[in-house]
């Protein structure tokens, strides 16, 4: 049965107007997006089939184009539109960022973290740079490496603090292997890390690990600081 055809105080968009987003399951929200099924789907079937499909929504967020088309109904055009939305997100949460004291907002640097470093294939390094008031001056990714390993030279992290003004840091890389639990070469690298910024009078405020739908873990909540 076609969603027009439900009641209209079940139907997705109308809930939504009525209620409020945060009512809505994964699958109804994605029946928005779609707009319309395919024969003999609904779009609520269609949300909750690429779902399954994926295992996830954290996962059909993150899948590549040669995956998503793979699910009947789906094309470049949506695919398109879904990373539209995604970007749109972390552009806004990145707004955000530059607006508040980030250690008043702990959930939405996780939250721009796992949209950025979550799925990615690759372990990456990343810095966000900080001004007196503890407010997002800029984020740059400054290593990239294999599955395993990358390489991080203070000195660099060093540089860029330097050439940003930041006042503090707060650092954060991703294990593609989705083991969220630092290792001990990522508690000596902190330390190392810590260590040159302070001869720069630039304080590191949290190292974050992100590991797939996790929450990212925090080394200052651990006491690894």
């Amino acid at each position: 049965m076609a969603i027009t055809d439900w009641p209209e105080d079940e139907r997705p968009r109308e809930r939504l107007l009525a209620r409020g987003a945060t009512v809505l399951s994964d699958a109804e929200l994605l029946a928005i997006f779609l707009r319309v099924g395919i024969r003999g789907k609904s779009a609520v079937d269609l949300g909750r089939e690429l779902i399954n499909h994926f295992g996830s929504l954290n996962r059909l967020c993150n899948a590549p184009l040669s995956a998503f088309k793979l699910v009947p109904g789906m094309g470049a055009a949506k695919y398109a539109q879904l990373q539209a939305v995604l970007e749109l997100s972390r552009r806004a949460l990145g707004e955000t960022l530059k607006e508040r004291d980030l250690l008043a907002s702990p959930g939405t640097v996780r939250d721009w973290l796992r949209l950025h470093l979550a799925q990615l294939p690759h372990e990456v390094f990343m810095i966000l740079l900080l001004d007196a008031q503890n407010r997002l001056l800029d984020a740059c990714e400054l290593f990239r490496g294999t599955l395993t390993q990358t390489s991080v030279y203070p000195r660099e992290v060093v540089k860029l603090a330097l050439a940003r003004n930041a006042a503090a840091v707060i650092l954060a890389h991703n294990h593609p292997s989705g083991a969220c639990e630092p290792s001990r070469a990522d508690e000596m690298l902190t330390k190392a890390l810590k260590q040159a910024l302070a001869l720069v009078d630039v304080q590191v405020l949290d190292h974050f690990i992100v590991a797939g739908a996790s929450s990212p873990v925090s080394f200052a909540e651990r006491g690894l600081l």
